[in-house]
């Protein structure tokens, strides 16, 4: 093959590339400004002031031997959301996140954004929040779809993540060529 011949295949090959580049970040423009903004918006929570996640607050002690049962922690948490946030809130629980170092445990709910920290030994309400940065999460990896069109396995998730990752990764290899490929066949040209 001669160099005139590799240097037009560089070139098509090139223009390709761009192509693809081109077509694939038109096509995804909004999904990964959203995923952008979301992923700064999840990175920054911690430090967001508490607007989008609450620090978590200490209790009295941290030894789970002056702890209250964590069905009566249950109990105070449910009793606390129905009588002073909304009667009409679910009481199904999503998680509950024992924080022994904190002497705190937290309820966070299914169907809404609230949550609730309770102190462990106490039963004290420490600290009532809603957690924005599970609905920020749900935008960020599409499983809000799920949730808003009442798909069985998250399937929509599954194709979002799916396209996104491949998109992105076609990105890194079309944009490492239309970076390096002008590189390469300057390089070439020179040497002969």
């Amino acid at each position: 093959m001669t160099k005139g011949t590799a240097r037009k295949r560089q070139a098509k090959l090139l223009r390709n590339f761009r192509k693809v580049h081109r077509i694939t970040g038109a096509a995804l423009f909004i999904f990964f400004f959203v995923i952008s903004i979301t992923g700064l918006l999840l990175g920054w929570k911690k430090h967001s002031g508490d607007l989008i996640l609450s620090k978590s607050y200490a209790g009295v002690s941290t030894n789970l031997k002056h702890w209250l049962p964590i069905d009566s922690l249950h109990t105070i948490a449910n009793t606390y959301l129905l009588d002073s946030i909304s009667s009409e809130l679910s009481t199904e629980i999503d998680r509950i996140d024992i924080r022994k170092n904190k002497g705190m445990v937290k309820f966070v709910y299914t169907d809404h954004i609230w949550s609730l920290q309770i102190d462990g030994t106490t039963g004290k309400v420490l600290h009532v929040e809603r957690r924005y940065s599970d609905v920020i999460e749900k935008i960020h990896d599409g499983s809000i779809l799920d949730e808003l069109l009442g798909t069985s396995n998250k399937q929509i998730k599954v194709f979002y993540t799916s396209v996104m990752g491949l998109a992105l990764l076609v990105f890194t290899i079309t944009g490492f060529w239309l970076w390096y490929g002008p590189k390469r066949m300057k390089r070439n040209k020179v040497s002969t």
